[in-house]
């Protein structure tokens, strides 16, 4: 007991708190003596043996804390008490309600063999009543349903027809622009290919009129030459050649030979009389050849850039074709991701419409019965 003593002695601010707060929860007020501090802490002596047990002031605090005390486990057990009384009130109704509930299922069983299954629309009584959740997805996955329903074919047609319309538009714009970026490239390999069947042409001239024999390395040169019309230059290198295999003055080969070279030149016509000068009709032979050479040149010129052009056409289509074939694609997969979804709805929508018709003719066989 002394040392509870010293122990309030020394918290005796926070118990006259606690004092305090229980007088302002009443609503009557005590009127009691003020309980004078007379001494400090300071002046306490705490290691000193306990004289409290004969102390006035001491004894009135432990009775009032007492008093207090138990005048708040007195208050705390009335409202346990209606608080208890309140909880076996509800558990009293429950239980009712749990037994009542038991006797009219047993009642129903009993009764719903002997009601009749066919229901009419008329005798569902009307009411006017706030819609449940299920009813509002009901009506939703129904009108989903209907607007993607009639949005799918609209897709499908539309996306298709669009696809088809541009198409030609955009190949056309495609192989345009490709042609145009390729338009040198494709200038320069024709070109190139004009030559060198020109070059080739030349040769043939060349060989067909017996030229070579008097200019063995003239294929080489040509061959070589930057351009098949550089063979005008060989002409004075074919006079200089004609005068010294087959001339008047010296003759290195035989007649025959030289006749038919003299004929190709146009030098002398086939009956042996003379017909132009040397100049004059060895120009005219390379110029021939060189006009041979030069259809050809243009024909090889024209038919390369053709097949040029059809290879980036056809590169261009495929490329075209692609890309249409993946639009169409993912427009077909639209298309049927949205008849996926409407379907999902209708089953939902179905399976709700099932759900509710039943709860509606339970319904109404319970109030068959009640009205029984």
């Amino acid at each position: 007991m002394k040392i509870h003593y010293i122990n309030i002695l020394l918290f005796e601010l926070p118990l006259n708190i606690l004092i305090y707060n229980q007088r302002n929860h009443k609503s009557t007020t005590h009127h009691t003596l003020k309980i004078p501090i007379t001494r400090l802490l300071c002046e306490c002596e705490l290691y000193a043996p306990a004289t409290y047990d004969d102390d006035p002031q001491m004894k009135e605090v432990m009775v009032k804390f007492s008093k207090q005390t138990q005048q708040r486990f007195e208050e705390y057990d009335e409202r346990m008490k209606t608080t208890r009384q309140k909880c076996k009130d509800k558990c009293d109704k429950e239980i009712q309600k749990i037994i009542l509930k038991d006797k009219m299922e047993k009642q129903m069983a009993q009764q719903l063999t002997t009601l009749e299954t066919k229901i009419g629309t008329d005798d569902i009584p009307t009411c006017v009543c706030e819609k449940s959740m299920a009813d509002k997805m009901e009506k939703g996955c129904l009108r989903c349903g209907y607007g993607l329903g009639t949005v799918a074919p609209t897709v499908g047609l539309i996306g298709s027809v669009a696809v088809h319309v541009w198409k030609p538009v955009a190949l056309k714009e495609a192989i345009n622009a490709a042609l145009n970026a390729a338009a040198s490239n494709i200038s320069a390999t024709a070109k190139a290919a004009g030559i060198e069947a020109g070059k080739k042409a030349v040769i043939a001239g060349l060989k067909l009129s017996h030229i070579n024999i008097l200019v063995p390395d003239i294929f080489e040169q040509i061959s070589n030459a930057r351009h098949y019309n550089e063979v005008l230059s060989f002409a004075d290198t074919i006079i200089v050649k004609r005068q010294t295999m087959c001339g008047a003055v010296a003759n290195t080969l035989d007649s025959a030979t030289c006749r038919i070279i003299n004929i190709n030149l146009h030098t002398i016509r086939p009956d042996g009389s003379n017909y132009l000068p040397d100049r004059q009709g060895i120009r005219v032979t390379l110029e021939l050849i060189l006009g041979k050479a030069t259809t050809n040149a243009e024909a090889a010129e024209a038919a390369k850039n053709s097949t040029l052009t059809a290879e980036i056409t056809t590169k261009q289509t495929t490329a075209i074709n692609t890309i249409f074939m993946s639009k169409q694609t993912a427009i077909l997969a639209s298309v049927v991701a949205i008849v996926v979804i409407v379907l999902i709805m209708i089953i939902i929508y179905l399976i709700l419409r099932y759900r509710r018709k039943k709860k509606m003719k339970k319904k109404l066989q319970y109030i068959k019965l009640l009205k029984e």
